[in-house]
């Protein structure tokens, strides 16, 4: 059965559709784009054939004036230079006020897009229709949108909240298995910082889900979105310190894929990395004990994931990207711990000799 969550985003709120078709997509859009809107489609070049042509069909029967831009596949694409190109795609499309961007793909796409829509013409209307299991259960909701420099990741960005998020998981059924993989960091993250329960059943049932969508797969993407909406209502833009929970895990897999060019690990495998090795710094502060920091490691390694780095990156490159971390305050990085599997505590500081247990663990 479909579910409908809301989100609330400061004074605006929105519905996030979980489990409804993509061809019912139109009909749902319907309601909220007058007939005659100017619409671009922003799709993950991968899958534009099998989905966004459809699509795009579609929202023209619909009465759209439609249009189909494909991005190329891969954080890389996540740039300033892209956002521009579809700037001046925009443009040729003779996009106004009253049009519309829809983001079909991963998060990659969602994030550049959602940037563009927040910036073109000061704000147009946004839709987020994701198609990776990493953008469903998270990069889809809550709004963050933006694109990497040389420097950092996410640097550049907007907070940005889309009219409406159209989750179907059933579109997950093409998605290379790395990919799952990839998603897989993300649910498990949820699990460790706001869901015990979920936690348990992850580790039951990690083999099972791996072998790609089935009907199980539906309740768990809507327990994360209705995680991370519960999160992103509380604070909206990070502001409040509430919202830093979900970055469990982020600082340093955003540092390991800023020191690596973006070019050697998926975002998930980054974060794998950087949540053992959280977990490492939350035993070694008292936080947890051993069988939680198993635990965890335990359940990353049975989905694929890694806990290691596949190749020493150079401790100055890594330390200069983490020092960017844009969670940083008065120049420290702030992590995100464990209390326990199920209770994320955001905002702590960690002395140089814990960082120094934890990154030579992982073999950083």
């Amino acid at each position: 059965m479909s579910q409908t969550l809301r989100a609330k985003a400061g004074s605006q709120s929105y519905s996030i559709v979980v489990g409804q078709p993509l061809s019912k997509f139109p009909a749902a859009f319907a309601s909220l784009a007058p007939r005659g809107a100017r619409v671009v489609v922003a799709a993950d070049a991968a899958i534009t054939r099998r989905y966004g042509a459809g699509l795009l069909r579609a929202l023209k029967r619909a009465g759209y004036a439609a249009h189909l831009l494909g991005i190329p596949s891969g954080e890389t694409s996540k740039t300033l230079h892209e956002a521009e190109r579809i700037y001046h795609f925009c443009a040729r499309a003779a996009l106004e006020r009253g049009s519309w961007v829809i983001a079909l793909g991963g998060g990659v796409v969602g994030d550049l897009a959602g940037f563009v829509a927040g910036t073109y013409l000061r704000g147009i209307a946004l839709v987020q229709v994701p198609t990776t299991l990493l953008a469903q259960v998270d990069s889809s909701i809550g709004g963050k949108t933006g694109v990497d420099i040389p420097q950092g990741k996410n640097l550049v960005g907007v907070f940005y909240p889309p009219r409406l998020v159209w989750i179907d998981p059933a579109l997950l059924k093409s998605l290379p298995k790395a990919h799952w993989r990839n998603g897989m960091a993300e649910v498990i993250k949820y699990g460790a910082i706001l869901d015990a329960a979920l936690f348990t059943s992850l580790e039951k049932k990690v083999d099972a889900l791996l072998k790609g969508y089935s009907s199980a797969w539906q309740p768990i993407i809507a327990r994360c979105a209705a995680l991370k909406a519960r999160v992103v209502q509380g604070d909206p833009q990070e502001t409040r310190g509430g919202r830093a929970v979900l970055n469990f895990g982020h600082s340093i897999g955003h540092a390991i894929e800023a020191a690596t060019d973006y070019r050697q690990y998926l975002h998930g495998e980054a974060v794998s990395i950087g949540m053992f090795a959280a977990s490492i710094v939350s035993q070694q502060q008292g936080l947890i004990d051993q069988v939680d920091r198993i635990r965890l490691g335990t359940l990353l390694t049975h989905a694929g994931l890694p806990l290691r780095v596949r190749r020493p990156i150079p401790r100055n490159r890594l330390l200069e990207c983490l020092s960017r971390d844009k969670k940083a305050a008065g120049g420290a990085v702030k992590f995100v711990l464990l209390e326990g599997i199920g209770r994320g505590t955001p905002g702590q500081t960690v002395s140089p000799e814990v960082l120094e247990v934890a990154l030579t663990t992982v073999g950083l």
